[in-house]
């Protein structure tokens, strides 16, 4: 081969092992199945109004009569003029459980105009110790406690 020929062949092979190695063969048949596997999970999972708490309602439980029944009362059912109710709580209702893990890490100042106890209630209940996890199995207990 000529020395200007030999550049030219090495960029040829070049291109070919490139183009080879594009994501061909196998890949390209498991990624054109992926949208009909994705599709038939979505049908299959069940709505999530229907899905399990993610917390350990027990555990939640445990948690709850160490940090939160002081204000909110055994069972949730709440202490006059200072912690709501939680059995019966449109509020909670309406939440999402990562919305109330949210509430709860944030807590709810006097000057927020939602406050109706004119009590403050402490992020994460007065505890800093607890962790998402922890908050989690929380909010599982509340949901069972909620009527």
């Amino acid at each position: 081969m000529s020395k200007t020929k030999i550049p030219a062949f090495f960029m040829l092979m070049l291109l070919l092992v490139l183009t080879g190695c594009g994501g061909g063969g196998r890949n390209e048949d498991a990624d054109a199945s992926a949208p009909a596997d994705n599709a038939v999970a979505q049908q299959e999972a069940p709505a999530e109004e229907d899905a399990p708490p993610a917390g350990d309602a027990a555990e939640g439980e445990k948690i709850f009569n160490q940090t939160c029944i002081a204000c909110h009362g055994e069972g949730g059912v709440g202490v006059q003029n200072l912690g709501k109710d939680m059995t019966h709580s449109e509020f909670i209702a309406g939440l999402s459980d990562d919305e109330l893990v949210d509430f709860i890490k944030t807590g709810r100042d006097t000057s927020d105009p939602l406050n109706t106890t004119g009590v403050a209630m402490p992020s994460r209940g007065g505890n800093p110790a607890l962790s998402d996890e922890d908050l989690f199995d929380v909010v599982a207990y509340i949901r069972t406690i909620h009527e």
